[in-house]
């Protein structure tokens, strides 16, 4: 655990929710954000989602917390000011910010579009930004970033979907890259929380047949009725796990 850096005093004041220390508490935070540079994107934050990551960094799980934390990495919300050289988006578009928030930029991944493997990237909360200071995530009214980590939202879909920028893009990717995204493929879900139900919807949106495999039969009527699974089937039940592999 480590206490961050006395906070350099930005232009913009914000307010947030942080937890201080261990417990995980979170409590009002009054802090500030950067200036919009010019390549930055200001927007007010509408949603943000909850990934059980957070509780981990909130309660320093993972060794490598900065408090004060303010969390949130599944963000949404609408432009209010852009930099001189911003391109992608304008004032009053719907944007979104994920989990990081800069990379090198240079590297192999980076050069790939893969700056989620960059050694030198930066989350969008509790690490340190070029500047020195701690990044604070999107649990706060608003954000600064570079426009290369901001996406444009679609107009069509509703912002508190905003859990497609973490638990979306996680099982979204896999699927696509190793092409389970195949009409009539036969489709495994094990467990159906937060990153299983999206990968039965993306799964069923590829047109396959999906089978969810849980511990708790209490997740059958959600995959079958709400999620639109084929199938539904109890991992320690053996017998039927070996009746169901007969078939396929």
């Amino acid at each position: 655990m480590a206490k961050s850096s006395h906070e350099i005093e930005h232009p913009i004041k914000a307010f947030g929710w942080a937890a201080r220390d261990t417990s995980g508490v979170l409590s009002p935070f009054n802090f500030s954000r950067r200036a919009t540079g010019e390549n930055d994107v200001q927007f007010k934050v509408l949603y943000c989602g909850i990934c059980h990551s957070d509780f981990h960094m909130l309660k320093n799980e993972w060794d490598n917390s900065k408090y004060p934390i303010v969390p949130g990495h599944e963000i949404v919300g609408v432009v209010t000011e852009v930099g001189s050289k911003v391109e992608k988006v304008k004032v009053g578009d719907n944007v979104g910010v994920g989990v990081i928030v800069g990379s090198c930029r240079k590297c192999d991944s980076c050069t790939n579009d893969l700056e989620q493997y960059c050694s030198s990237s930066i989350g969008t909360y509790s690490t340190t930004y070029y500047d020195g200071t701690t990044t604070h995530g999107g649990y706060s009214d608003l954000m600064v970033a570079n426009e290369h980590f901001v996406l444009r939202w679609p107009e069509n879909l509703p912002m508190d979907a905003a859990p497609l920028l973490c638990a979306g893009i996680t099982t979204y990717s896999p699927l696509r890259y190793f092409g389970l995204d195949k009409p009539g493929l036969n489709i495994g879900v094990v467990g159906l929380g937060g990153l299983g139900h999206m990968a039965v919807k993306f799964a069923k949106a590829f047109g396959c047949n999906v089978t969810v495999i849980s511990t708790s039969i209490n997740k059958k009527d959600e995959a079958i009725k709400h999620l639109g699974a084929n199938s539904f089937l109890i991992s320690h039940d053996q017998e039927q796990i070996r009746y169901f592999f007969s078939l396929v």
